[in-house]
């Protein structure tokens, strides 16, 4: 009996450290990034503790060009969960798509591709809030963009913003663990997202 027992409780141990080996490159990077900060190092973005910003069921449902205009018949889901395993820039707007939304739509296009071979690391999402019809074409220029219909009262539960502005003035950044971690300013400058961007995918090991 006394072996028995001894044999378990090896096994646990065992099992332990399996365990600790396969999340030290998670552990790691988030040690790099959010503890251990080398002086002199900035961030243009605001960062977000993770852990107050857990991905919420928000049961978004996907559009794409073929649905862009008739949505009733599409699969409800949690949308963003879909991509989780990969780094998420979310931007928020109508479905009109303003000046100042397809400007933000352009900018996570280029802002990926400006990742070079670590593109595929990265997945865009833009979330419609509203009724608004989205343009087909507008999906055809921006293909590979993941377009999702969600609600805007569960996206401004979870989504913080700062001096008085709103969700669809900021550009989010959510971790492949599901986490909102970052957001950027209203009005920001590409060039500073590409650096903030740049800095989490070399601190990261994960996505």
């Amino acid at each position: 009996m006394e072996k028995t027992q001894n044999q378990k409780t090896k096994g646990r141990w065992k099992l332990l450290i399996v365990l600790a080996v396969c999340a030290a490159p998670m552990i790691a990077s988030y040690l790099a990034y959010y503890v251990i900060k080398p002086e002199g190092r900035t961030n243009y973005g605001t960062i977000l503790d993770p852990r107050l910003y857990p991905m919420p069921e928000l049961h978004a449902r996907l559009l794409g060009a073929s649905d862009a205009n008739d949505t009733s018949n599409a699969d409800k889901q949690n949308g963003l969960m879909a991509y989780r395993g990969k780094w998420i820039m979310l931007t928020i707007s109508s479905g009109s798509c303003d000046a100042a939304c397809q400007k933000k739509l352009y900018d996570l296009r280029q802002l990926r591709l400006a990742q070079g071979k670590e593109m595929d690391r990265i997945e865009r999402v833009w979330a419609v809030v509203d009724e608004q019809a989205v343009d087909t074409l507008l999906l055809r220029e921006y293909d590979g963009m993941h377009v999702l219909k969600a609600d805007a009262d569960a996206l401004r539960k979870w989504l913080p913003t700062e001096n008085g502005s709103q969700i669809s003035e900021h550009i989010y950044m959510i971790d492949p663990l599901g986490n909102l971690m970052m957001r950027f300013p209203k009005n920001a400058d590409p060039n500073k997202i590409k650096k903030d961007i740049s800095k989490l995918l070399r601190a990261s090991a994960i996505g």
